[in-house]
């Protein structure tokens, strides 16, 4: 087994370490306090100059769209090429990645159109989310119903001639409340009564500026609201688009649904990784230059164990990832669904840990906005239900692991 990087993956690796080092971690904070002297203008959900000034650097430095395997339109990596990549945008995982046009839930709906849409479809919405000019959300989770099972979904997409019209209430769709937000892809039920659940579903564009779409509010997280990009409570009500903002046909939104969550998936654990190596090395250095009780606290045996018990995590969260971004790469995705599902289930909960030790070396300094770890924190904590709770992808790694062994 050969575990090392191609040299054009090293290459990148460089390219971009050296674009974080001069470019990203040093403006985060400016990042940040531009966000907030516009909410001290009263309106947090404004662009910030920084950020589109970033992309034009990112851009200039041909580090931009290094996702998207398979197509046309991407840098022409794999899954298991881009892992690595991924992981290092991760380290400043509210900043780095939009700057490089990585970032969720653009990437899985960029995909989304790649594989699903029609020429006129790329063409409108691809190709401009693509270029950074527009962002996009994913409309699928319902305050009503345990959305855990996809099946329960209540929103209803109904063709009258030659448009649907669309109602419902969705919520944490991520991206919504920006004002570059454009397009949505919704999921709803256009045949409630067929008898497989799994074909009760569909998915269509709605545009953001059609009539009865409304942002109910933008949800925070932990106390966050993730402003500009934020999280959003959505109203549909009267909605209507063309039947050509279909994706694939009708009866088809779970078979794109797992299309779009493979990727989606993976790429919350690549970041995860570098989040946790990022809080692993706050933590070190933080314990080298704090004494307690006479010693640095690096000397203390509880933090020594953390800090080997961290680093025995990430990296084998790390081997998991890379495993199934290469079974993805070279089996598919149906295929790759358990490694996909364990790594779903390893990253976050591992994330969470090695921030929680973080934090705790940081004493009261860790919880504070003073250091990144409160929100890394609950970005990770969140990941343990966005795409799919940490129980449903349990239950599916032991079914499969079961059907291993039925009529044995």
């Amino acid at each position: 087994m050969d575990f090392d990087y191609s040299p054009k993956v090293k290459e990148l690796q460089a390219r971009l370490n050296a674009f974080m080092d001069q470019h990203i971690y040093p403006n985060e904070k400016a990042f940040h306090a531009e966000i907030e002297a516009n909410r001290a203008k009263g309106n947090p959900w404004v662009p910030t100059k920084i950020m589109e000034d970033m992309k034009e650097r990112a851009r200039a430095a041909g580090l931009w769209n290094l996702f998207l395997p398979e197509s046309k339109y991407g840098a022409g990596l794999t899954n298991l090429e881009y892992a690595p990549l991924c992981e290092i945008m991760g380290r400043s995982s509210h900043f780095a990645p939009e700057a490089f046009n990585c970032d969720a839930p653009n990437t899985g709906n960029m995909e989304v159109l790649v594989r699903y849409g029609t020429p006129a479809h790329q063409q409108e919405w691809l190709v401009p989310l693509l270029e950074g000019k527009i962002r996009s959300a994913f409309a699928m989770t319902e305050p009503g119903v345990a959305s855990s099972d996809a099946t329960n979904i209540e929103a209803r997409i109904e063709r009258k001639g030659d448009e649907y019209i669309i109602n419902g209430r969705k919520w944490w769709t991520s991206g919504a409340p920006d004002p570059r937000c454009k397009i949505l892809i919704f999921m709803g039920k256009t045949d409630p009564d067929n008898p497989s659940r799994h074909n009760q579903q569909s998915m269509v564009l709605v545009p953001m500026d059609t009539p009865g779409v409304k942002l109910v509010r933008p949800l925070t997280v932990f106390g966050y609201d993730h402003a500009p990009h934020g999280h959003g409570e959505m109203l549909f009500e009267n909605v209507r688009v063309p039947v050509s903002n279909i994706l694939l046909g009708e009866g088809r939104g779970f078979e794109i649904a797992q299309g779009r969550l493979g990727p989606g998936r993976i790429h919350h654990c690549m970041r995860l990784i570098g989040v946790a190596e990022r809080a692993l090395e706050l933590m070190c250095k933080r314990a080298l230059n704090r004494v307690a009780f006479h010693k640095p606290v690096a000397d203390q045996g509880v933090t020594r164990e953390r800090i080997a018990n961290a680093r025995m995590l990430i990296d084998q969260a790390r081997l998991l990832t890379l495993n199934a971004a290469w079974k993805m790469d070279t089996v598919g995705n149906k295929v790759a669904k358990q490694e996909i599902a364990m790594i779903k289930v390893v990253a976050p909960n591992m994330a969470c840990q090695v921030i929680d030790w973080a934090m705790q070396v940081h004493g009261g300094a860790g919880v504070c906005d003073d250091f990144p770890l409160a929100d890394a924190y609950a970005n990770s904590r969140t990941l343990r239900f966005a795409d799919g709770p940490d129980e449903v992808h349990r239950n599916s790694i032991a079914k499969q692991e079961l059907g291993r062994y039925l009529g044995k």
